[in-house]
């Protein structure tokens, strides 16, 4: 007898509906086709135990498995419901009427009982592409799925449940969740706040316009300045996200795995602070079967490379296209993946091995030759990219002991919020522009033209700094931002002045 019972392989962040024909007839033997891996192939084993133990019988006859399309590689263990489901109605253990309107997936534990998969989100949205009626998946997995409206999703925890709901038996009601009031409700609880740090006013400025124009910012200063602290506290003065991008990057999170079972949607944008020893596939993704990696899983969110020159240089490298394309493609000789990766880049650095600036009066300071070795371990087209680089120097004893707090991330959150309701309005037009710092070329002659008084001002920068032609259009995304922070439709120059003192890399002798 033969049936069809439908999983699907998730590719990159997008799924593809597999068609898992199982027949049985006579003889013996099992035999598995359509490019399975090592896992699929063990499934048997997992399969035959999961029956016998939850009170089925495996049978003894010759089953011949094919998982269509048979040229596309599938992975991993979340087949062995669908598998098992296909090998009971096949042998007439159930009835195969209602199989064509579910989505199986899930992987079986010896006891019968349902272990969670990987990419239960794409998978639930192609379902519902495809025209599924359901999509039945192991508990941990149905607060993930059920994010996606219009599809029945039934959440379970054994095989034996499994198959009296397809048998009609077990009246189960399909998982509820209202997502976008848990959305709404859970998108402003933050733990860290700028309030915690003292000092550093000058700073939290430039970090209120990197977060009001989505830019990449790199603070330099001694141990102990604050640089760890004001990059963990970004997130709480970046506009919340939006129900589509929290979707976006609930996908990657959940293609690796890595979502929290009690919740459905990631509410907060990721925060990712990899440790310098990362090597480059981890960073940017890829590996024998491609993965996402730490660039794709801080997409809408923030990426804060601490100590940056400890980073191995290829590692670094690698982040240049991504930087600019706001996506990374990986290619292998029989399939290509994108992932998204939209991130803010935030990285700190001390200005010398030692962790102190130039400074002739001080024992411990640096010479300036080993502070240049040092920011020579970070290469020019790369600190190009990043479009603010501030110093911080230690915060006195008197500022560390006061009792006055600081602006509080709410107040901050909320200027930034009016400065990126601005750049919304102004790409409205444009599908993949939203802030400022998304700005093409095109877009940078359009929306920052200056005034004779900022042009010159600008012309003198350039000369001076001798400045990239990326570093010029650094500085004009900037001062736009700063100038939509001020609420000023033109950019005026005191807003590109302010933008120039934010290129401290390019300054000659800035160490001293």
């Amino acid at each position: 007898m033969l049936v069809k019972v439908y999983g699907s392989a998730v590719i990159g962040v997008e799924a593809t509906t597999i068609t898992v024909e199982v027949n049985i007839d006579k003889g013996i033997g099992y035999h598995l086709v359509g490019l399975p891996d090592s896992a699929i192939k063990e499934s048997s084993y997992r399969i035959s135990g999961a029956l016998k133990n939850s009170g089925y019988k495996f049978p003894g006859k010759k089953i011949t498995i094919n998982m269509a399309p048979a040229d596309l590689r599938k992975e991993g263990s979340a087949y062995d419901l669908a598998l098992a489901v296909g090998i009971m109605a096949a042998s007439g253990q159930m009835e195969s009427a209602r199989l064509s309107e579910f989505v199986i997936m899930g992987e079986l534990s010896l006891d019968g009982s349902l272990n969670p998969v990987k990419g239960a989100l794409p998978i639930a949205i192609q379902a519902k592409k495809d025209g599924f009626k359901g999509f039945i998946l192991p508990s941990q997995n149905g607060k993930e799925a059920a994010v996606v409206e219009g599809l029945n999703v039934y959440a379970l925890s054994n095989i034996k449940e499994v198959i009296n709901l397809l048998k009609g038996e077990n009246r189960i009601a399909p998982l509820c969740v209202d997502i976008k009031r848990e959305f709404y409700e859970k998108t402003n609880s933050e733990d860290l706040d700028f309030a915690d740090v003292k000092g550093q006013e000058t700073i939290k400025r430039c970090m209120e316009i990197a977060a009001a124009g989505g830019h990449n910012i790199i603070l330099i200063g001694p141990p102990g300045s604050g640089k760890t602290m004001l990059a963990k506290r970004l997130p709480t003065i970046l506009p919340p996200m939006s129900l589509t991008e929290a979707m976006e990057t609930t996908k990657i999170h959940s293609v690796v795995g890595k979502l929290n079972g009690n919740t459905g949607l990631m509410y907060s944008r990721p925060f990712r602070s990899p440790h310098h020893t990362i090597s480059d596939v981890a960073l940017v993704g890829g590996g024998t079967y491609p993965q996402p990696g730490e660039i794709s899983l801080s997409h809408n969110g923030v990426l804060f490379l601490d100590e940056l020159p400890e980073f191995k240089r290829s590692v670094l490298e690698v982040m240049r296209q991504p930087l600019e394309d706001r996506e990374v493609t990986i290619s292998r000789a029989r399939f290509t993946i994108t992932y998204p990766s939209s991130f803010m880049l935030v990285a700190s650095m001390n200005p010398s091995p030692g962790g102190f600036f130039i400074d002739k009066d001080q024992v411990s300071s640096a010479t300036v030759m080993e502070a240049q070795r040092y920011l020579s371990k970070i290469s020019g087209p790369l600190l190009d990219r990043i479009d603010l680089h501030i110093e911080l120097q230690p915060v006195p004893f008197e500022k560390l002991s006061g009792k006055r707090s600081g602006e509080k991330s709410k107040q901050i959150r909320e200027r930034v919020m009016v400065a990126r309701n601005i750049q919304s309005e102004r790409y409205s037009s444009k599908n993949h522009i939203h802030y400022n710092a998304q700005m093409s070329v095109k877009q940078i002659r359009k929306y920052c033209r200056l005034d004779k008084t900022s042009q010159q001002l600008l012309k003198h920068a350039m000369q001076h700094l001798n400045l990239s032609a990326r570093a010029y259009d650094r500085i004009l995304k900037v001062s736009r931002t700063i100038s939509d922070l001020a609420k000023s439709d033109d950019i005026l120059p005191e807003h590109i002045a302010e933008a120039i003192q934010y290129r401290s890399l390019d300054r000659e002798g800035w160490l001293g």
